[in-house]
């Protein structure tokens, strides 16, 4: 049983992830940061780990019964006989929790746990790396002179208080602006950067889906030799085709022919606690079941993402019109 992989797959959902009789992995949540040398930082959650708390809550022994389909009570056994291996590996080891941290005890024989810190456990803040900003440099432009006579020196001997206390504040002024022009620089590049992954996200699941359709019509189906039957069909009115104006973005677990074989699928993601709906029928007649039919592009794009890379399940994205 992969239990740590199944404490890492909690903590992008959960900030408390407790194993029973062991302790619990503590998720804290940090705002984005500039460092002095410039590298903006986005933001992220870091995980610390807790030995007090040991109470079971069911929230792992409920996904570990959930992934293994296996009966709760089971699960809690398997837990217990886990962590039994632990703690005895624990007085000579280090136990290792890949993309969590380390475990080890120190010379007070007290546990003492290192984060990894190369996983960022905010969903929020996924595919978003660190970047480096680039000074503004100021270009200072000098005036051209003009070779006048002797009017020229006499502008240059003559000067008023005012004119001095002139020159004085400019420059303050100029380095005030400047600076003002460089935050607001600063904000709107890391809103179109953000802005820019997003559309990105979404432009590439745009191919992959019109790629998917694009297969599934130019598929073909060997139903061997048919004999020909004379049917007799009797016209019936086409109702009319109800046409919506709500568009949906939905995250597809999997296609159907049979309308029977989508609704047990349905029945199935719903038991898993997912908000599964059958979606919009391709124009082949295939039903098509989604994990979960949203209003937000930017909510289909987190759960896709979730899916695939957090579970590791098979999905892919459409977008309803």
């Amino acid at each position: 049983m992969q239990l740590t992989r199944f404490i890492q797959e909690l903590l992008y959902q959960y900030e408390c992830v407790t194993i029973p009789h062991f302790g619990a992995f503590l998720t804290r949540s940090f705002g984005a940061r500039v460092n002095p040398d410039g590298l903006f930082y986005p933001p992220r959650k870091e995980v610390n780990f807790n030995q007090l708390l040991v109470a079971n809550d069911g929230v792992l022994a409920h996904y570990v019964a959930r992934k293994e389909k296996i009966s709760y009570e089971y699960a809690l056994r398997l837990i217990e006989k886990e962590v039994s291996s632990w703690k005895k590996r624990l007085q000579t080891q280090t136990l290792r929790f890949p993309g969590v941290g380390e475990i080890r005890l120190n010379t007070e024989k007290k546990i003492q746990f290192t984060p990894w810190g190369k996983i960022n456990f905010d969903l929020k803040s996924f595919g978003l790396n660190a970047f480096e900003r680039k000074p503004i440099e100021e270009k200072i432009y000098k005036p051209k002179t003009l070779n006048v006579m002797a009017d020229t020196n006499k502008d240059d001997l003559m000067f008023t208080p005012e004119q001095e206390q002139n020159e004085k504040k400019s420059p303050l002024l100029r380095y005030a602006a400047i600076g003002v022009i460089g935050i607001a620089l600063l904000g709107t590049a890391y809103f179109f950067s953000d802005r820019y992954v997003t559309e990105q996200r979404v432009a590439e699941q745009e191919k992959a889906q019109q790629q998917i359709e694009k297969n599934v019509q130019e598929a073909t189906f060997d139903l061997g030799n048919l004999s020909t039957i004379d049917v007799t069909v009797a016209a019936t009115p086409v109702e009319e085709e109800v046409i919506l104006d709500q568009v949906y973005y939905s995250v597809i677990a999997g296609s159907f022919r049979s309308l029977e074989n989508a609704e047990k699928k349905v029945v199935a993601l719903e038991a898993e606690g997912y908000p599964a709906a059958l979606a919009q029928v391709n124009p082949e007649g295939i039903y098509r079941v989604a994990y979960g039919r949203y209003a937000s592009k930017k909510e289909a794009i987190n759960m896709l993402y979730f899916l695939k890379y957090t579970l590791e399940e098979e999905a892919w994205y459409l977008e309803e019109r």
